[in-house]
């Protein structure tokens, strides 16, 4: 009796060995480019939007198919969206619809050949929200005495290779220590209803003319002497940190951002008076012309009018007097509509700050700061269409 109970099994067994391998077998993988995890798509519209698929895979397909479902939602209720059209090869690029919602999306991709599918892919956190550009010097990046923490976790950033949730220290910035930008984000995901996504550029102690593109020209070098080459008895922008700034705004494409915020002018402003060479310091006039270069200039590399915010910053000890020259050049970027108003960070006084750069406290009032500068602007933006003449923007 023995003997026949094991043979029966044994039978079962390798009866059911094909079986239980072919259900093993795993679909090959699709290599997507696009969307990465917590990548954050910049919204057309305050409820249109979508999310750019581009990937491949080492098979050929007859069908792509995307579903795209929120994040603890019922992914079936979503259904599948198919694309055969666009079946070439093993190669996607498409845009699939999806409305700007506060959570992330989940997005399943797969390859469909001869009814089965061949190819897949799934990304966790995906975002229909809004995009910025984060440049400038120390106070722009993780120069903090405190880092910080997304309390939302509906902030990501890019560093140009990956995104990741906005904890600091900002990967692509400068620094190692804690910055405005999750304050700034969770307060606009809070008040927009819609993750937000930043790409992070600051470097510390830098000039403007460090940021200008490549040959431009000036008498001054800058404090440090990086950023630029001598010419003779000149100077000119060596376009690395301009090329910095600029690929990115490429890469995102038309729209595929919201704005440049830009917190830098302390370097510029304060280096004759903090005992610097004062043969390199500038004025402020010049600071404006430069700056006009500057934004101009992204904007012709970027191919469309891209918005920028521009703060006011001179701050560097609580007993230096007020820097008028320069605190007038950088008003004047708004009065001659080179950028949009920023915060005033000079009004941030000791008290939020550790030295030059802020504290705890002082990092979270000036994400702040800028959310309600932006938001200002960024209301009238996603205001529906109205009857009568067209506003400045």
């Amino acid at each position: 009796m023995f003997y026949f109970r094991t043979l029966a099994l044994l039978t079962t067994l390798i009866l059911a060995t094909p079986v239980m391998l072919r259900a093993a077998e795993a679909i090959p993988p699709v290599t997507l480019s696009s969307p990465l995890d917590y990548q954050v798509f910049q919204r057309r519209t305050v409820d249109q939007g979508s999310i750019l698929v581009r990937g491949s895979a080492g098979v050929d397909v007859d069908e792509w198919q995307c579903r795209v479902s929120e994040i603890g939602g019922d992914a079936a209720k979503a259904g599948w969206q198919s694309f055969k059209t666009l079946a070439s090869g093993g190669s996607l690029v498409v845009d699939v619809k999806a409305k700007p919602i506060a959570n992330w999306y989940r997005v399943e991709v797969r390859g469909v050949k001869g009814g089965k599918t061949v190819a897949e892919a799934v990304v966790e956190h995906v975002g229909v929200g809004e995009v910025f550009i984060v440049a400038g010097q120390s106070n722009a990046g993780n120069y903090g005495s405190e880092r910080q923490v997304t309390k939302t976790q509906r902030v990501s950033s890019f560093d140009g290779k990956q995104w990741s949730i906005a904890n600091d220290p900002q990967r692509g910035a400068g620094g190692n220590g804690g910055s405005f930008m999750p304050a700034f984000g969770d307060a606009m995901a809070t008040k927009y209803g819609v993750p937000i996504g930043l790409v992070p550029l600051a470097v510390g102690g830098t000039s403007v003319r460090e940021w200008l593109p490549k040959g431009v020209r000036f008498k001054q070098n800058t404090t440090t002497g990086n950023g630029v080459v001598a010419k003779g008895d000149e100077f000119e922008a060596s376009g690395v940190l301009f090329d910095k700034l600029c690929e990115p705004m490429q890469a995102l494409g038309i729209g595929g951002f919201r704005a440049v915020l830009w917190h830098q002018g302390e370097s510029d402003a304060g280096q004759a008076r903090e005992g610097r060479p004062a043969d390199r310091q500038i004025s402020g006039a010049q600071y404006v012309e430069f700056m006009d270069k500057l934004i101009r200039t992204s904007r012709y590399r970027a191919a469309w009018p891209v918005p920028w915010f521009t703060a006011i910053t001179t701050y560097h000890r609580e007993e230096d007097a007020e820097d008028t020259e320069f605190r007038s050049a950088m008003k004047s970027l708004w009065s001659k509509g080179l950028s949009r108003e920023g915060p005033d960070t000079d009004t941030l006084r000791a008290d939020l700050r550790a030295g030059v750069h802020f504290n705890g406290q002082g990092l979270q009032k000036h994400g702040q700061m800028w959310a309600e500068k932006v938001s200002d602007w960024l209301d009238d933006q996603l205001a529906p269409p109205r009857d009568g003449p067209p506003s400045k923007d």
